[in-house]
């Protein structure tokens, strides 16, 4: 091989395929050719000795410069950046990564017309406090419902018609109730989430307008996950959604922030279905009713029964619960719960040898409640969302 002192061949070169860079032991072999032109073939270069050790060093340099040049290539793409990268990236869309969010709930508060409550809040039966918006009104019916953020971070919950007290009184206003149970707290947006929603919020200036729909409602602050339905047909359809008629389901989010994105959105006289109901002004401040749901939460028993070996551990079993918890917790709004499914996470590692070598499942039931399990499918409705948890995932060992 000649020396070539103009290039080595042994940076990254980008193509029209991409970016590529020869490995570690292709560098290491080349320079150590080059070495041997310039010193000699005789030249010792074993790892033992202090100008092999050098030449290794050198090669090893190379190839860390090649790897750093391809993590920063391939950190311009959305489908390949992270972190930091990623949310870079993703500022082009007109969007940002989803920092971590408190719980919210929906609450209707009841009082005189035109009361104007500010910077309230209200407590649920715990006495958690829910701060309401900045400032409130409610309308000439004598309620209003609006979106109430927990003071406390994290997954906190609250039931239906648990939130029933007044924190801060105010003049006017009677009551406070919550029909429907809180979207608990989620964690930051992940790399994988950012970028499902970076190609839905592409869709947002899309040529159909469910496209457009869909894209914006993802990007709602707040939202946390939500599915979108439409009925193009002339009649009521399965899922009871009216005809030419879109039912959004959203769980987190602003419901007034929500109704607003839907109402600018939507299709020209398309109708919207959903058991919210919120009422937005157009430019001209004509009052348009916006409808659409909170899901409802389906909460999964499991029950498992394991013949274990020796090496099974009481945190082997844990592990279990969690990764059935997790998968179930995953799925999407109006997914079912497919029993085959279930024994993927349950079987921990099976591919790659991990504790799933230490027991076998004899037997899988699962259901919506203890007395109803058994080995099949859940249905889940349109708008119902499934939900696990480990306390709710009863394990059996046997050996």
């Amino acid at each position: 091989m000649a020396l070539n002192l103009d290039t080595l061949g042994l940076s990254a070169t980008v193509t029209a395929s991409g970016i590529s860079a020869p490995d570690y032991q292709t560098i290491l072999s080349t320079i150590t050719e080059y070495f041997q032109q310039i010193y000699g073939t005789d030249a010792y270069l074993e790892p033992d000795s202090k100008d092999g050790q050098l030449v290794a060093l050198v090669a090893l340099a190379v190839h860390d410069a090649n790897n750093t040049a391809i993590q920063v290539y391939n950190s311009f793409s959305p489908s390949s950046g992270m972190t930091d990268a990623l949310t870079r990236n993703v500022k082009i869309n007109g969007i940002a990564r989803k920092a971590a969010t408190n719980s919210t709930v929906d609450v209707t508060l009841t009082g005189t017309a035109g009361t104007t409550i500010t910077n309230g809040s209200v407590k649920d039966a715990n006495g958690v406090i829910w701060n309401l918006p900045a400032s409130v009104t409610i309308d000439v019916s004598g309620s209003v419902t609006v979106t109430a953020t927990c003071a406390n971070s994290g997954a906190v919950a609250a039931v239906a018609g648990s939130i029933t007290k007044i924190n801060t009184p105010t003049r006017g206003w009677t009551a406070v109730s919550n029909a429907s149970a809180a979207t608990v707290g989620s964690a930051a947006e992940t790399d994988a989430q950012l970028r499902v929603r970076q190609n839905q919020s592409v869709a947002i200036p899309a040529l159909t307008p469910f496209d457009a729909v869909d894209g914006a409602i993802a990007n709602v602050a707040g939202v946390t996950r939500h599915k979108l339905y439409e009925n193009d047909t002339g009649a009521v359809n399965s899922d009871g959604i009216p005809a030419h008629s879109i039912a959004a389901i959203v769980d987190g989010g602003d419901i007034t922030d929500i109704a607003q994105t839907i109402r600018g959105k939507k299709g020209q006289g398309v109708a919207t279905f959903g058991s919210t109901t919120v009422t937005v002004p157009d430019k001209y401040d004509n009052p348009h009713a916006i409808s659409f749901s909170r899901s409802t939460d389906v909460p999964i028993y499991v029950a498992i029964t394991l013949k274990v070996f020796t090496g099974y551990t009481t945190q082997i079993g844990e592990q279990i619960k969690q990764a059935i918890a997790d998968y179930i917790n995953s799925l999407k709004i109006g997914d079912d719960v497919l029993l085959s499914r279930i024994y993927s996470p349950a079987n921990l590692g099976v591919v790659s040898g991990g504790n799933a070598k230490y027991y076998d499942i004899n037997n899988l039931t699962i259901g919506k409640s203890v007395g109803s399990q058994a080995a099949a499918n859940i249905v889940i409705a349109f708008n119902e969302s499934a939900s696990c948890s480990t306390a709710n995932i009863a394990l059996t060992v046997t050996s």
